[in-house]
C-alpha cells in the first residue's frame, strides 16, 4: 500500500523539499500541495490522502482550524493530520491533538524521523513520546487547572463503559507506552493490548491514540503532574 501525503505549509520552499524527500520514498507519494488550512481541507477530500503534513501558522484558515475541519467530516475518519511545530513546546499543540491531530513533529526533525512519523501516523499510532505526553502535554493541561470544574463530564461518563483492563490500559497509553511496553507491564500480549486500546477507542469515540491519551487528561483518568 502506497502512503498518500498531503504537504499544507505557506512556504513553498518547505513544501518542495518536503515533496522531494516523500516522493524518494517507494512507499509514499504526495498526492497534492496546500498553501493554507481550507485548501488542506478540501484537497484532503479531493485527493484521498492518508496522512496530513499539517504547519500551525498559514494565512485565512490556520492549521488548527483545518484539523478540526478534517476530523469533524466522517467521510474523512482515515485521514491523519501530523502537525509541524516551529518549536518543540508550541501553545497550540495540545489544542491540536484536541482538535484531531495524531501527533506532531518539530520542522528540525532530521528526514528519517519525519518519514517514520507519516508511517506511524498512517498506521494509526500516536506520535507521542513518554516524554511528550509526560511533559509537555501534562504542563499544558496543568496551566489550564486540573480541578472539577476543568474535567469533561461527558468523557468522564464514557469511561463507565470501559472494563476496567481497558482503564488499565488506557492509563498507560496514556504515560506514553508503546503496546509492547504495556503488555510487558500488565504480562500480557501485544496482541492482547491491541485489542483492548481499539475497543477503548471505539467506546470513547477516539480517533486514535493521540485522542485516548488527551481524553485520559480531559476526564480526570490521568492527573498531569508537572516536574
Amino acid at each position: 500500500m502506497t502512503i498518500r501525503v498531503l504537504l499544507a505549509d505557506d512556504q513553498a520552499l518547505l513544501r518542495s523539499a518536503f515533496k522531494v524527500l516523500v516522493d524518494s520514498e517507494p512507499d509514499m507519494e504526495v498526492v497534492g500541495e496546500a498553501s493554507d488550512g481550507a485548501e488542506a481541507a478540501r484537497l484532503a477530500a479531493e485527493r484521498r490522502a492518508d496522512v496530513v503534513l499539517m504547519d500551525i501558522r498559514m494565512p485565512g484558515t490556520d492549521g488548527l482550524a483545518a484539523t478540526r475541519l478534517i476530523s469533524a467530516d466522517p467521510a474523512l475518519a482515515h485521514v491523519r493530520v501530523v502537525i509541524l511545530t516551529t518549536f518543540e513546546v508550541d501553545d497550540y499543540v495540545v489544542q491540536s491533538l484536541r482538535a484531531g491531530a495524531s501527533g506532531f513533529l518539530g520542522k528540525g526533525s532530521e528526514p528519517d524521523e519525519l518519514l517514520a512519523a507519516i508511517r506511524v501516523a498512517a498506521g494509526g499510532e500516536a506520535l507521542l513520546s513518554p516524554t511528550a505526553t509526560k511533559g509537555l502535554i501534562a504542563r499544558f493541561l496543568a496551566q489550564e487547572g486540573t480541578g472539577e470544574e476543568n474535567r469533561d463530564p461527558a468523557r468522564a461518563e464514557r469511561l463507565r463503559s470501559l472494563t476496567g483492563r481497558e482503564r488499565e490500559v488506557l492509563v498507560q497509553v496514556a504515560g506514553g507506552h508503546s503496546n509492547d511496553e504495556i503488555a510487558e507491564r500488565l504480562a500480557v500480549s501485544p496482541l492482547t493490548v491491541k485489542t483492548h486500546v481499539n475497543r477503548a477507542m471505539a467506546k470513547l469515540g477516539a480517533r486514535d491514540r493521540a485522542q485516548l491519551v488527551v481524553i485520559a487528561y480531559e476526564s480526570g483518568l490521568v492527573r498531569p503532574r508537572v516536574e
